[in-house]
């Protein structure tokens, strides 16, 4: 039986929506059938959340960029998130995670479902464990029933899709303990089950209790993110016995998932070397069957603080073209605070450009025919067109603001390499102060 079948609020939200979810893409409806079947691609959409743009992740749509948003416990201004949430629809993003810690995280998450029609990721054990510390507790003194109510009311609230972390073992979190890394466990989630496992003696409750999971996310068309608990946080850490064994389980599990009808992602590593990323990134696929890989970056480097967003869009370029789906930002307060609302456009237009390089080199029809476009644009100087085409308009209209009744940009003016061989006649005005000021 195939996914559809088995999921009635996939199946009927398809039958309305197929033809705008294969425009958007550029495919048919039958390929992304197919490739949903086969648990190559989701869409994201949960039916409870009002307006939702069902959102295909996975080849050969689109490569998707993610933005991450949230309060923290040290910065908690909602109406700062609730700026971000405007600006990465009109950005470009394509999804949304919440990964709030601090305030009242159900009235921040209600508010971010009715302002947005991007589909909503978040990690409910964060909620669960807010709980705790804001009462002075233990972060890791959840029950298992509180897990599994709050991933029930999250769904019912119209999340679209969640990372849990339910293939990180406590065999794993001994590998990352005993085996030499640099960073540990980095994740927050894979750390605070970590604690869990050791305190309680017992093993991740995330995954004993996975089946009711699944029944959950079915009922109401969530999608697993299947965390990457032991991701590495540095470059040195990349591809040990730790993450590698929480990859093998992650592709368990989402064959698990697939037999009783719900979606799931694959997260993938975070710090990566350069020379690593293609070994990477086609290692969790074939060890997970091709299901949609979800990446943050991935960094290629650990000494960029403050330039992280280029830094992720170098790993994120590579990685897309060796065959990841799904782009995380990362912002140029990676590692050192929480980003600002300027924060969140860099990172989004950085990932942005990480996906449109990887599928130009992947041949894609739209991307190739977007750079071609562009060139010929810049061919005859036709500002609006470029503009237009570009990945962020808004930047090409303030960068071009002070010249924009040239013809020519302000570096070359009159001797413009695109106007020199074309016989046009040029008149040179008198030079200005800060350069050539040529008129046509």
């Amino acid at each position: 039986m195939s996914i559809f079948s088995k999921n009635p609020k996939l199946a009927a939200l398809f039958r309305t929506h197929s033809s705008q979810i294969a425009a958007a893409e550029g495919l048919s409806p039958e390929v992304i059938e197919a490739a949903v079947n086969a648990g190559t691609m989701v869409i994201l959409a949960n039916p409870a959340h009002q307006a939702v743009t069902p959102t295909v992740i996975g080849q050969p749509a689109k490569v998707k960029v993610n933005a991450n948003i949230g309060t923290s416990m040290f910065v908690t201004d909602v109406a700062m998130e609730m700026e971000k949430v405007a600006l990465c629809k009109s950005a470009g993003a394509h999804t949304l995670m919440d990964l709030s810690t601090a305030g009242d995280l159900e009235a921040i998450r209600a508010a971010i479902l009715s302002a947005t029609d991007l589909p909503l990721g978040t990690v409910p054990l964060y909620g669960v464990t807010q709980r705790h510390i804001v009462k002075g507790g233990d972060p890791s003194d959840f029950t298992v029933a509180e897990i599994l109510t709050e991933i029930a009311k999250q769904a019912e609230a119209g999340v679209d899709f969640m990372t849990l972390h339910c293939g990180i073992t406590r065999r794993g979190v001994e590998l990352a303990a005993e085996g030499g890394r640099i960073t540990g466990i980095v994740s927050r989630g894979g750390s605070i089950l970590g604690r869990w496992m050791r305190r309680h003696d017992a093993e991740n409750p995330f995954l004993t209790h996975y089946d009711d999971i699944l029944d959950i996310c079915l009922a109401h068309n969530v999608t697993i993110s299947l965390g990457d608990g032991l991701r590495p946080g540095c470059g040195a850490d990349a591809g040990d016995g730790a993450q590698w064994e929480e990859v093998i389980n992650l592709g368990r599990l989402a064959a698990r998932a697939k037999a009783h009808g719900v979606q799931t992602m694959i997260e993938g590593p975070g710090h990566v070397p350069l020379h690593l990323v293609q070994g990477q990134i086609q290692g969790i696929k074939r060890l997970t069957d091709g299901a949609p890989l979800y990446v943050l970056g991935p960094l290629t480097t650990d000494c960029a603080p403050g330039y992280d967003h280029i830094a992720g869009a170098i790993g994120g370029a590579l990685a897309a073209y060796f065959g990841a789906d799904f782009l995380c930002y990362l912002t140029p307060a990676e590692h050192l605070t929480l980003p600002n609302v300027a924060d969140v456009r860099a990172g989004i237009k950085a990932s942005l450009v990480a996906a449109q390089s990887a599928e130009t080199a992947l041949g894609r029809p739209l991307a190739v025919a977007r750079d071609r476009d562009m060139s010929k644009a810049r061919a005859e100087l036709d500002w609006e067109a470029m503009t237009e085409l570009s990945l962020d308009p808004d930047m090409v209209r303030e960068r071009r603001g002070a010249h924009s009744k040239e013809k020519e940009c302000a570096m070359c003016g009159a001797m413009c390499a695109m106007r020199m061989m074309t016989g046009d006649h040029f008149e040179a005005a008198p030079a200005s102060g800060d350069g050539c000021n040529a008129k046509k």
